[in-house]
């Protein structure tokens, strides 16, 4: 019996560890090949900086509070330039466009963009489930698990779902952690509104069904005591 409990031990422990297939690369980095940077899409807002030697000139205090929204034809509207196209662009593209089309009215402008709302959501058998703001236009899977604290030790590795919408579309996409094959996939680098589910493995429902099952009968037997008394006065 103890040795089946120990074959059954050291084969679940097989499923736990991340990236068991990584060759380590002894002074040979591999090239980064499958990353590609964020581009602007509708519905994006958008946080917009201007600064130059005439700052009394461009009035952008509220773009700089609320934000741009970027609109359904992928336009923004900004203070003496009216709309600009910005959907499908990358931040520092835009960046560079409105800083051109601002040399007539601006000496020396220089301008940041940056995406205010970009957020991914991690749900399911992970530490801390919640919607995530990111800072930068760069996360990665992994970090975004991290931010999660990690997965539970009931969580499925093999199976994490990313659900990710783009371009009026949605893919529902698998993806296994304990392979090093992860690292290279395009879908490593996450984008805007990407949904994590990580699944709990059967051994959390048991758990918890278990402890469901010992508290109805252990409140079925309180039940019975209490009308077993009840019956005696």
């Amino acid at each position: 019996m103890v040795y089946v409990l120990l074959l059954t031990s050291c084969g679940s422990y097989k499923k736990v560890p991340y990236f068991q297939d990584l060759k380590y690369s002894n002074g040979n980095p591999e090239a980064i090949t499958n990353f590609s940077p964020i581009t602007i899409q509708p519905s994006d807002i958008l946080s917009i900086s201007v600064n130059s030697m005439n700052p009394m000139a461009y009035n952008d205090s509220i773009g700089r509070v609320v934000g741009y929204l970027v609109d359904k034809d992928g336009n923004i509207k900004l203070p003496l330039l009216g709309p600009v196209k910005v959907s499908g662009l990358t931040t520092s593209v835009a960046e560079d466009q409105i800083q051109r089309q601002l040399k007539p009215y601006l000496t020396n402008a220089e301008v940041v963009v940056h995406m205010k709302n970009f957020k991914v959501s991690v749900m399911g058998d992970v530490a801390r489930p919640d919607v995530y703001n990111v800072v930068s236009d760069r996360i990665t899977l992994t970090e975004a698990l991290t931010m999660a604290g990690d997965l539970n030790i009931t969580a499925q590795r093999t199976n994490i779902l990313l659900v990710r919408e783009l371009d009026g579309k949605r893919e529902y996409i698998p993806v296994d952690l304990t392979s090093a094959k992860v690292f290279n996939s395009p879908y490593f680098y996450l984008r805007h509104n990407d949904m994590i589910y990580v699944q709990p493995d059967k051994t959390k429902y048991a758990a918890v069904d278990g402890g469901y099952r010992t508290f109805s009968l252990v409140l079925s037997g309180l039940s019975l005591v209490v009308v077993l008394i009840t019956s005696l006065l």
